[in-house]
């Protein structure tokens, strides 16, 4: 079976999830996160996001979102692109990252599994997009984002979670701005 998802509508609400190559907790410092941030802010100003829900976890990433531009996928690509090299120029010029040098042996390791890597795989190549149809699948699909940090131990509430688009459902956008979703708030 491919492992290949597809945006088969190029205007629709899109859950995806994606990690990086081996599960690597990379993002574990501040540092991190904030290229995360930042590709979010420079994507919906620049490439047409609009999000609607997003966690960032150590070792992967959760997003409602829609294209305007109705290209998902490139847009995904663009994102996932950007965020890899920033993320591993942070990593390698990072003097605090005691990490660093396993770091990256495992992200070349995984670039050498490749044929179309040309030094470093930071992302796992599969994104699983699934296509929003309803609000109450929209709405387990945020429940499902917003309870990650939750099932993974790492807090006992949503919005205590830095990285959540729970602290904006609850009127908190000091992190991120996410679009307004109107009917599933």
């Amino acid at each position: 079976m491919s492992r290949k998802y597809k945006f088969h509508n190029k205007a629709g609400l899109y859950f995806v999830s994606f990690a990086t190559v081996y599960w690597l907790d990379v993002f574990t410092r501040q540092v991190y996160f904030n290229v995360l941030a930042d590709s979010i802010h420079y994507c919906r100003a620049e490439k047409g996001m609009e999000l609607y829900a997003y966690c960032f976890m150590p070792s992967h990433v959760h997003f409602i979102f829609r294209s305007s531009n109705e290209q998902p996928m490139e847009l995904l690509q663009a994102f996932k692109k950007h965020t890899a090299k920033k993320v591993m120029e942070s990593i390698e010029n990072n003097p605090q990252e005691s990490r660093k040098e396993w770091l990256l042996w495992m992200f070349e390791r995984a670039g050498k599994k490749q044929g179309n890597v040309s030094k470093y795989q930071f992302w796992q190549h599969h994104n699983k997009p699934i296509e929003l149809w309803s609000e109450s699948v929209v709405k387990q699909k945020i429940d499902y984002i917003h309870n990650n940090p939750v099932e993974s131990g790492f807090v006992t509430n949503p919005v205590e979670w830095k990285y959540s688009s729970a602290r904006n459902y609850q009127d908190d956008s000091t992190v991120l701005e996410i679009d307004d979703a109107g009917f599933f708030g």
